[in-house]
């Protein structure tokens, strides 16, 4: 059975510099899945239910899961955390190192750049 790394945030792996495939590709083979949009106006009720639903879309995937990469909405994502754990998953976010360049007209442009993988822990 194959591994894989799940990317499971609104960041393709498609879009990300070499040196973060290089190091999600030291897990097994990279599934990107979309990170859903969370209606801020949903209950918890509701997060917990939807977080169940994309815990199992990523349990089921045919192959083993080495590490869940999740970045997203706070409450979704500790919620998906802490189930993925329950079952023997790690988790972990991307850390970066931002630039910020501030235009003549005031508006800024951040470009981040990936530092590492870090595990979610408590």
């Amino acid at each position: 059975m194959k591994t894989i790394f799940v990317n499971f945030t609104n960041h393709p792996s498609s879009q990300w510099e070499e040196v973060q495939l290089n190091e999600a590709k030291k897990y097994g083979d990279i599934v990107d899945i979309p990170f859903p949009v969370i209606d801020p106006k949903i209950n918890n009720l509701e997060i917990k239910d939807l977080a169940k639903d994309y815990v199992d879309k990523i349990v089921n995937l045919d192959a083993e899961i080495k590490v869940v990469h999740i970045m997203g909405e706070m409450t979704f994502t500790f919620c998906v955390v802490n189930m993925l754990q329950k079952l023997g998953i790690q988790c972990v976010a991307s850390t970066t190192r931002r630039d910020t360049i501030i235009a003549d007209d005031g508006s800024k442009i951040s470009k981040f750049h990936f530092e590492q993988f870090r595990p979610y822990f408590f």
